[in-house]
């Protein structure tokens, strides 16, 4: 969560007041409280009194007019559109706690099948029975997967005699602020691996393997970087690990950070190993907001057996009218959103699923190669190219697709994620040109698109990113490169004089097509070609 901080009306009141602004700033302003006949609502303090239901919904409602619309929000990973039924499923069943297990088991009954169904879908061998829980996300699923390593690892150390003061944990630097956090939180020494173009930004096993030793109680792998998409290869970690235990006899177990990739690798990439089929992969985390497309609320663990969750972590519970197992970092929690995510599981099935994902993978490829052709960028996410090539900052490795973008075992393996940054030729030619101020204009339009730096030792590349999510079309595609085309070419033409023109959203015209590299003045206009 997000940290506020506390606001005193009464000092905001002087300040706005010394400036000769507002002086009622700490209460709203009611757009219908003639209508209504109600009184001011104080911001920062609780009212006195009561408002009507449809003064206080409406005041809210009109509040939130000023977010962002989502469908444009290509920052962010989590799903924002579900089914009429779905949502149904959800108002239906608002008040149900899914702690709460004695009360609602038939609540509990689909978790079960839900726990059941993810198990297969990540090839849990025949005659292993996983275990696993739902989550309010992927960041409280990492945890529980991170402790679960680390109280083994301490009972293995304990039986042995052996101190266990010193606990480290692997992942690398490209990692999702939840394995920082863990490793804080939970007093793990973080063995951070450096990312490298060679290692297309993720994790490289050949360093990972070198910062294991006795104190090591996992390796975190990911399942898609939030940075470029790419997965990480858990066959080779894998493979790496049972070397290493052969020659030194350490065994050292892989926790598979699967937020995005767990419900797009087994429907895009059903022959990729990396799940379960994987001796050494002991968990297992996704989130069911993200392509499992659900809304905020839902995340998921699997355990390959209740061998690698340790009986010390889960508390039997007897206050709520039965005894309840359960291993969770909070405890009441909405059943809505894991209800929802049963629905997509049986609604959609294997071919929903697939058809889904593929359809975000060939806009993400549409996307990639569109901005490719306008020689402005540059493309480091790799979903675009043929299997087996890879970007390089010599520019060597173009776009240079086979036909059928829905055609998934013909490119590499990813998140539909596209991350793309000034080609070297282009900021070569405009030096004062900077990735911002194609953010901040895509912002007038409506559209969030974020820009920073690849992780450390690579912080030198800055990159663009759009994630690609149901709701984005191919009509979206092109209305997004359209708008970064106007952006780009009205910096070259305008200057600071167009970024300051459009600091605020205007209506404008789209052209169907830019059809000419020079303008009658000489001056370069790019073009775009989807």
């Amino acid at each position: 969560m997000v940290l506020s901080e506390h606001a005193d009306p009464e000092t905001i009141v002087d300040t706005l007041a010394r400036l000769n602004i507002r002086k009622k700033s700490h209460i709203h302003s009611l757009a219908y409280a003639s209508r209504f006949a109600t009184q001011d609502i104080p911001k920062y303090t609780l009212p006195e009194t009561s408002s009507e239901a449809v003064v206080a919904y409406q005041m809210i409602h009109d509040m939130l007019e000023f977010d962002g619309s989502p469908a444009k929000n290509l920052a962010s990973f989590l799903s924002t559109w579900m089914e009429p039924e779905a949502e149904k499923l959800m108002v239906e069943n608002l008040a149900k706690n899914l702690a709460d297990q004695d009360e609602y088991p038939a609540t509990m009954r689909i978790q079960d099948r839900c726990v059941s169904i993810l198990s297969h879908m990540w090839k849990i061998p025949s005659g292993q029975k996983a275990v696993g829980t739902a989550t309010v996300g992927s960041s409280e699923a990492v945890q529980l997967g991170g402790l679960a390593m680390k109280w083994r690892w301490r009972d293995a150390r304990k039986a042995a005699g052996k101190d266990v003061s010193k606990p480290n944990i692997i992942y690398a630097s490209n990692a999702q602020v939840a394995l920082e956090k863990f490793a804080r939180y939970f007093d793990v020494e973080a063995r951070v691996v450096p990312v490298s173009e060679k290692s297309r930004f993720c994790l490289d096993v050949e360093k990972a393997i070198k910062l294991v030793d006795e104190n090591t109680i996992g390796i975190y792998v990911i399942m898609g970087s939030t940075y470029t998409g790419h997965y990480e290869n858990v066959e080779a970690m894998s493979k790496a690990l049972d070397d290493l235990q052969k020659r030194t006899g350490l065994d050292i177990p892989i926790h598979v950070d699967a937020a995005s990739g767990g419900f797009v690798a087994p429907f895009a990439s059903p022959n990729l190993k990396w799940a379960f089929d994987l001796p050494r992969v002991v968990s297992i985390n996704t989130s069911g907001h993200k392509y499992g497309l659900c809304y905020a609320g839902i995340g998921w663990i699997i355990w390959r057996s209740s061998e690698y969750l340790p009986q010390g972590l889960v508390f039997q519970l007897h206050y709520l009218g039965g005894s309840e197992a359960t291993y969770t970092l909070n405890f009441s929690r909405p059943a809505s959103s894991m209800i929802a995510q049963y629905y997509n599981l049986i609604r959609l099935g294997r071919k929903g699923y697939t058809d889904i994902i593929t359809n975000c993978l060939t806009n993400a490829r549409l996307l990639s190669c569109a901005l490719e052709k306008t020689e402005i960028f540059e493309v480091v996410s790799d979903i675009h190219r043929p299997r087996g090539q890879f970007y390089n900052s010599h520019g060597t490795a173009k776009c240079s697709p086979p036909s059928d973008y829905t055609k998934n075992s013909s490119f590499n393996d990813g998140l539909p994620v596209v991350a793309f940054t000034f080609s070297r030729k282009f900021k070569e030619d405009h030096p004062d040109v900077e990735q911002q101020f194609v953010v901040n204009l895509l912002r007038a339009r409506g559209w969030i698109v974020p820009s920073y730096p690849l992780p450390p030792d690579c912080e030198n590349i800055e990159i663009l990113r759009v994630v690609v999510r149901e709701s984005m079309t191919e009509e979206l595609v092109e209305l997004l490169v359209t708008d970064i085309l106007w952006a780009v070419n009205g910096i070259l033409e305008e200057g600071q004089h167009f970024l300051s023109k459009h600091t605020q959203p205007s209506s404008h015209n789209r052209a169907e097509a830019f059809t000419s590299d020079k303008k009658p003045d000489g001056k370069h206009v790019y073009s775009r070609v989807c």
